[in-house]
């Protein structure tokens, strides 16, 4: 079989909001899920986040969702991957590890400083598989903080 790594398109929209959704209920937080097909269309057409897919046979068998940052203290660049998705029945076949050096290929064109993303405590098969491609966790130095809607109206009064 021969797949195809490619940007990803408004148009992929169904497939990639179903690798979403498998992602969400694999992390058991299906219930949290609330993005629709028409976001994710429209947040890919307008450029607010990238991707790149994995085009199988007739079908998505990975996304790669990314978004760019600026670094204050750096002052350039970074790419922030917002998720990394392969289909459970696609896996075993480097998909995962093609998507990260295409994109590996995007930032260094891009001149960006890195690329940065979180993965779940619990997930220990994604831990190791970053791990064996050179990643580093940083927890020790930063935590991930959030702020939600209700939060945001908040706080701007």
């Amino acid at each position: 079989m021969t797949e195809v790594i490619r940007p990803a398109e408004p148009g992929d929209a169904p497939e990639i909001h179903e690798l979403i959704r498998g992602l969400a209920d694999y992390s058991g937080e299906l219930d949290g899920f609330t993005t629709s097909v028409d976001d994710v269309r429209r947040s890919l057409a307008d450029g607010l986040v990238n991707g790149l897919v994995v085009e199988g046979e007739g079908r998505l068998d990975g996304v790669a969702l990314w978004f760019e940052r600026w670094s204050t203290w750096e002052g350039g660049h970074t790419m922030w991957l917002e998720d990394l998705i392969v289909r459970p029945e696609a896996r075993g076949r480097k998909l995962g590890a093609r998507l990260l050096a295409a994109l590996a290929r995007v930032g260094v064109d891009k001149r960006y400083l890195r690329m940065e993303w979180t993965v779940l405590k619990w997930n220990e098969p994604s831990i190791g598989f970053y791990r064996g491609l050179g990643a580093e966790v940083t927890e020790p130095i930063r935590h991930t903080m959030r702020l939600d809607a209700a939060r945001l109206r908040e706080l701007a009064g």
